[in-house]
């Protein structure tokens, strides 16, 4: 079983402009995600997948356009990705049990149309 469906907003990382903040119960710092990849996260619901949650073993292929040719880490659009996929029960969740390759996936640009093209690819069904 293969689904494939498009992200039709710019990827961004988690990594990028983490926000340290006091815990209001213990005072102690917490460091939580920036306001723009929270935007994303929920901006990111109506494109994803309605489907029964995943839990078998699986390649993600995702295919990142960029809107210029920064320099991005790939396994931080991974990470944002993959975390998205599970926040919305696509996976049950993104350890190497379910997600045990990312095979095929790569950024390239599209300075009109930045997006995420991704394929889960069900490893298990024959």
């Amino acid at each position: 079983m293969e689904y494939k469906f498009t992200i039709d907003l710019k990827p961004i990382t988690k990594k990028n402009s983490q926000r340290i903040i006091k815990n209001p119960k213990t005072g102690r710092p917490k460091i939580i995600q920036s306001a723009a990849y929270m935007k994303y996260e929920k901006q990111c619901k109506p494109y994803m997948p309605h489907i029964t949650t995943i839990d078998r073993k699986v390649n993600v292929k995702a295919v990142y356009y960029m809107p210029n040719n920064r320099k991005v880490d790939l396994t931080n659009l991974h990470e944002a990705l993959h975390d998205i996929l599970v926040h919305y029960k696509v996976l049950a969740d993104d350890n190497y049990k379910i997600i045990v390759s990312t095979d095929g996936s790569y950024v390239d640009v599209d300075k009109w149309h930045p997006r995420t093209e991704v394929t889960i690819t069900d490893l298990e069904t024959g």
